[in-house]
């Protein structure tokens, strides 16, 4: 039920106005000058939505309690109510902020649509209002979400070397595992560079089909192809004065790598079907979970791509080979996931902490990610111990589906990897008895837990 505050002088005027008002389900709060109706307010402001003022009033009149209500109470809609068809006053209400402007005498058909109108508008208003407020709730989240954190030496390396890349013109391939944070690299590039107005192109190459990918990159023409109902684009122009990201680089087929390499040769492009040469200025950032190398031997990658893509190299570590960041990973985690579920910011306790120091997080940054995310959403208490954390954590078991593999060289390890923390979850990290389990030297089964970074739980890490 809307609230309506009827303010005039004269008796008769407002009981109409209430009659009216309270038949229509309106709740009708009166007052008989500017100096009650201020009182009123202060005690009822919050559930008044629309105001009808009179101008004409003695001591403070209709104009002046406008500008009070405006400067105190905006959130409530005003509309004036005068005795002369004055044209200067309705213009003066207006300019202070009024709604609309009515005539005495007063037509209940008139009153009752501007009051509607108002009430709407206010709803309006209120819902921009909070789409706006949300919209910067989500970029702080965004540019949070996006944040590269980390005192490592290995992160400290990097963190120079995006500021002294960024502001040149060089390309820049970023290789390291799956869920180590290569698009943060590339993003953090653009953003300090001078081309951080202009567009940031995210392309997958693993994401799009061979029969595809040369349509998404450079575009087609009308009629290029089946379906191609109309000209079209390609992800190069749309990076134009930006960057484009090429992830996962070492997907792309042959035939397209031709193309890049032509581009990043001669700044030009030709749409598919298209005879026309389109000039480009774009900025290229590579990246790639693979050995480039090994499959420029095998054929499968053009050397001459590597050697222009490699011109700044840049090697993320995986999150075991940078432990002594994890603490501020996870309490950034635990801020980020709180704001974005609306929680109470979560703490986690020491020895929570050194379980999840523990892990070798064979998914990396991503995979921490994801189990502070768990933990925000489904801990009941304030402070996350090591029982929550075990009870969410990832089991040694796994799925062969669940390995994220691109290569079958990538499988034979991640296999192995599982295999052994398997082996050794089930004998109580009893190195001597798991080795014996696996009929292996107690020797190598040390070697491959120190090259998997396979650390008992609950072990302090230096």
């Amino acid at each position: 039920m809307s609230t309506i505050l009827v303010v005039d002088d004269d008796l008769a005027v407002r009981d109409s106005l209430e009659m009216i008002l309270l038949y229509e389900d309106y709740k009708v709060i009166k007052a008989c000058d500017g100096r009650e109706a201020l009182n009123v307010l202060q005690q009822h402001a919050e559930s008044i939505d629309v105001a009808l003022l009179d101008i004409k009033m003695p001591g403070m009149d209709g104009l002046e309690l406008l500008e009070a209500i405006k400067q105190s109470f905006a959130d409530i809609v005003v509309i004036m109510i005068s005795g002369n068809a004055d044209i200067a006053h309705a213009v003066q209400a207006t300019k202070k902020g009024a709604y609309d402007f009515l005539e005495k005498p007063l037509d209940q058909t008139r009153i009752l649509i501007t009051i509607q109108n108002a009430l709407q508008s206010k709803k309006l208003t209120q819902q921009s209002k909070k789409l706006t407020q949300q919209n910067l709730v989500l970029k702080n989240l965004v540019a949070q979400d996006r944040k590269l954190l980390g005192k490592s030496p290995a992160m400290t390396q990097i963190f120079s070397t995006i500021q002294r890349v960024a502001a040149t013109e060089a390309r820049v391939l970023i290789t390291g595992e799956n869920g180590t944070g290569k698009e943060l690299v590339a993003r953090s590039i653009h953003e300090h560079s001078l081309r951080a107005e202009g567009p940031f192109v995210d392309v997958n190459c693993a994401a799009i089909p061979d029969n595809l990918i040369e349509s998404e990159l450079f575009g087609h023409e009308k009629g290029a192809f089946t379906h191609a109902y109309e000209r079209r684009k390609g992800k190069f122009e749309q990076a134009d004065h930006g960057t484009i990201f090429l992830d996962e680089i070492g997907d792309m087929s042959l035939s397209a790598q031709a193309k890049v390499l032509r581009v990043l040769e001669e700044n030009k492009l030709e749409r598919v079907g298209g005879n026309q040469t389109i000039q480009i200025d774009v900025r290229v950032i590579a990246a790639t979970n693979k050995d480039l190398p090994e499959l420029c031997k095998q054929g499968i990658f053009r050397e001459d791509l590597y050697y222009r893509l490699n011109v700044v190299p840049i090697q993320i570590p995986r999150l075991h080979d940078r432990h002594e960041d994890i603490p501020e990973l996870i309490s950034h985690f635990l801020v980020f996931f709180s704001q974005k579920y609306s929680r109470k910011i979560k703490k986690i306790s020491p020895e929570a902490l050194q379980v999840l120091q523990s892990y070798p997080w064979p998914g990396n940054v991503r995979e921490l990610r994801n189990v502070m995310e768990r933990l925000v959403i489904l801990s009941e208490s304030d402070t996350i111990g090591p029982a929550q954390v075990k009870n969410y954590f990832p089991t040694p078991t796994t799925k062969v589906e669940d390995l994220e593999c691109q290569t079958f060289e990538d499988f034979k390890r991640d296999s192995e990897k599982w295999f052994i923390l398997k082996k050794l979850a089930e004998n109580n990290w009893n190195v001597k008895k798991t080795a014996e389990v696996l009929n292996m030297q107690r020797s190598n089964l040390y070697k491959k837990m120190e090259r998997y970074g396979l650390i008992k739980p609950g072990t302090a890490t230096e």
